[in-house]
């Protein structure tokens, strides 16, 4: 885990670097340049002026950028590997585009709104998620300021797909571009992108898989998240609750971890919690908070059970890192990046528009499903049983197959990108 590689200084030697120094007027000349440029290639037509509001919020970004962080700007693990995901999918459908006969121009604007637009989709689909446990905040200032953080993570791939396919169907019919030719070139891309967005997930510590003894297992820092959750969860103890449940949502012991602190003051699998240091517990997450609480005081914790017996746990020294867990973030990355290869390999084999992408949306929620079976940042949803992610990856699986069974009726026959091209 790598979250925060460095910073840079608001200002260096006196001379200020954001806010009105040096950065903007890079900035402003940068863009002024590339407004030029694109406007002689172009002309100075709808497509070139598209870049301004852009070049604009770069700038208010930048003036900014000394009152959000006075301690000079963080440069995150994640945060660069999402952009060099972006760079590097920019790159293969700009080389495909020159071999299809699509003017790169074109691919540059799509780029554009769709990372934007995904980056939106990917943090508001995260926040709605976790609005109760992480965003909530006392004022609107400080939730305001803690939802903008997406440098740090907390971007959803399917929150992404939906923001990025919202933004490529506005592109399409604003071109009068061929939509499913249009999206087998960026399919590849589009997995490139995440599988190193997924080696950010790991310098950022999240999108974590749970406890594993396998020899490949990672553990993480103090700050993480993994860690924090271990901590609450009272993993620590050696002791695993029964998952939160509508229909007995009082916690019970699953497990105890043989020589743990917890066995050892007696506690034993099917015990139900009554409360903790003296403090009634009527739910699994009143006992995480309990012993976040008391983990992090460096407390001893008395635990109380409903058969009316106590079990006094002396303090605990925390652990430098957390309990050994799946690398799902690597799994996740080595998944997507096999499938951006098998994409670019089957895009001159396909016989129709749409194969491509509807390869890719076959594949991709398979394994996803599969992978969200040994992750745990996710709980059930929806009285299924299945995270989130699962949920949808069901649905984009059953779109998938609706695709191919319309693809298969069709001709074989690709279509070109026509006037578009130039």
């Amino acid at each position: 885990m790598c979250s925060e590689l460095f910073r840079i200084p608001v200002e260096w030697s006196g001379v200020p670097i954001f806010g009105f120094g040096v950065l903007l007027i890079l900035w402003a000349v940068g863009g002024g340049l590339w407004l030029a440029i694109s406007g002689k290639r172009t002309g100075w037509s709808a497509e070139t002026w598209s870049y301004l509001p852009g070049l604009v919020i770069g700038a208010i970004a930048i003036v900014a950028i000394p009152r959000v962080f006075p301690a000079g700007l963080p440069i995150r693990g994640y945060g660069v590997m999402v952009l060099l995901g972006a760079c590097t999918g920019l790159a293969m459908a700009t080389y495909r585009a020159r071999q299809m006969g699509l003017n790169p121009e074109l691919i540059f604007s799509l780029a554009f709104g769709m990372f934007v637009c995904g980056i939106v989709g990917a943090r508001l689909f995260f926040v709605i998620e976790y609005w109760d446990s992480r965003f909530k905040a006392d004022t609107w200032s400080e939730t305001i300021f803690t939802v903008l953080k997406f440098t740090e993570g907390g971007l959803v791939v399917y929150g992404s797909l939906i923001g990025g396919t919202l933004s490529f169907f506005w592109f399409v019919r604003r071109h009068q571009l061929p939509a499913l030719a249009l999206a087998d070139l960026i399919a590849p891309s589009l997995m490139a992108g995440l599988a190193l967005g997924r080696i950010g997930c790991l310098l950022n510590g999240c999108c974590y898989g749970g406890e594993t003894d396998k020899t490949w297992a990672v553990t993480f820092p103090q700050e993480s998240m993994i860690y924090k959750e271990q901590a609450a969860n009272g993993r620590s103890l050696g002791l695993r609750f029964s998952p939160l449940a509508a229909d007995n949502p009082q916690p019970v012991v699953l497990t105890v971890d043989k020589n743990s602190p917890a066995e050892q003051a007696g506690l034993q699998p099917g015990m139900k919690l009554a409360g903790i240091n003296g403090v009634q517990v009527t739910n699994v997450e009143e006992a995480h908070a309990l012993l976040w609480e008391a983990f992090m005081g460096k407390m001893p914790i008395e635990i109380a059970t409903a058969e009316g017996k106590t079990f006094p746990i002396p303090t605990v020294e925390a652990p430098q890192r957390s309990r050994p867990v799946h690398p799902t973030q690597i799994y996740s990355a080595v998944n997507a990046g096999l499938l951006a290869w098998l994409l670019w390999s089957f895009y001159s084999l396909r016989r129709r528009d749409g194969e491509v992408i509807a390869l890719m949306l076959t594949i991709y929620p398979i394994s996803r499903f599969l992978l969200e079976e040994i992750r745990i940042d996710e709980s059930p949803v929806f009285g299924t049983g299945l995270s989130i992610s699962q949920n949808i990856s069901i649905v984009i699986f059953l779109g998938a197959i609706c695709l191919w069974t319309r693809l298969l009726k069709l001709p074989q026959a690709r279509s070109t990108f026509g006037s578009a091209a130039s």
